[in-house]
């Protein structure tokens, strides 16, 4: 249905629509907890790749992405930050040396777009994940779904997009990008969750009646709801600020409540759904697996927080 390549020009194979069809889909999968990282992966290192890639590089891999050939990841983080200004994988001589710990989809991942330093500048570069200089170490995370690990570069090969401040800039905007993307997905999530809680508060029954006419429970569905369309408009409006001025601030915000979104109604669903509800069998464990993973996947709260701020900084100077 060329899910894999909405984002991505016509020519390429792709859609070429826009990031808010790409939401659209993001929000189904969340709802059913789809298992298919690469989706969102595959969207941000095409995505990269679109913006910073040069004409021989994108004929080399965004068919093959588009058409879910190849699998794609982006690989930024190190221990303790979530874009390093000074990352320690270092691009010296031929190619990368060092490491990047926990990638999502990189278990699977042909290529992946990482943040390096070459000559005390940091660079976006792109590397072929399938070559002998790289290794991968499958990691048993809380959502395994993920295909999480770590990745080692024994001099791989690359090929440098963007270079110096340009390139955290360009790694700032991927993550942005699929911060709505992922947004979406928390968003579907939520909602999911919510409509449980709601079918389950009106099915079961205490002390006479069922529980949803409990104040406790009614309110908290109340508020999940609130909580659910707060998330769906801010990720709405980061969709369609794209490309536009005040796209890293929507997009910061849209992160920011589909993590709480998620968050909460996973923890409230559990308790409104009492001891039904920490069994396999009501499947809440998935959800609650998923809003952690999403939660830190290309960064925590704190990282948008901070971006957030510094966006309204800008707009108020």
């Amino acid at each position: 249905q060329g899910w894999t390549g909405i984002t991505l020009p016509e020519y390429y194979g792709g859609l070429d629509l826009s990031l808010v069809e790409m939401g659209l889909v993001a929000e189904a999968c969340g709802r059913n907890v789809v298992g298919a990282p690469f989706l969102l992966s595959s969207f941000a290192a095409a995505d990269g790749l679109n913006q910073f890639a040069s004409p021989e590089l994108k004929e080399t891999w965004l068919p093959r992405l588009a058409s879910g050939e190849a699998i794609g990841t982006i690989a930024f983080a190190e221990t303790g930050a979530t874009l390093p200004s000074t990352p320690t994988l270092s691009f010296s001589g031929n190619g990368l040396k060092g490491g990047k710990p926990a990638v999502s989809a990189a278990g699977h991942a042909d290529i992946a777009l990482v943040l390096a330093e070459r000559d005390g500048q940091p660079i976006l570069a792109c590397v072929d994940l399938t070559q002998t200089a790289v290794t991968r170490d499958l990691l048993d995370t809380f959502d395994n779904s993920r295909c999480a690990a770590d990745l080692s570069f024994d001099n791989a090969e690359a090929t440098t997009l963007v270079s110096g401040e340009a390139a955290l800039r360009a790694c700032t905007l991927i993550l942005a990008r699929l911060a709505v993307v992922m947004a979406h997905e928390q968003t579907g999530g939520a909602e999911a969750l919510l409509i449980k809680a709601r079918d389950y508060a009106l099915e079961r029954r205490a002390f006479g009646q069922v529980i949803g006419a409990f104040q406790s429970v009614k309110h908290r569905i109340a508020e999940l709801y609130a909580l659910v369309e707060l998330s769906r408009a801010n990720a709405i409006h980061a969709a369609s600020l794209e490309g536009q001025s005040g796209f890293l601030a929507a997009a910061a915000a849209a992160r920011l409540s589909a993590i709480e979104a998620y968050d909460v109604a996973a923890r409230d669903v559990i308790q409104i759904h009492g001891g039904i509800g920490v069994t396999w069998e009501a499947g809440l464990h998935l959800h609650q697996r998923r809003t952690r993973s999403l939660a830190l996947e290309i960064g925590a709260s704190t990282f948008w927080e901070d971006l957030l701020v510094d966006e309204i900084m800008k707009e108020a100077v």
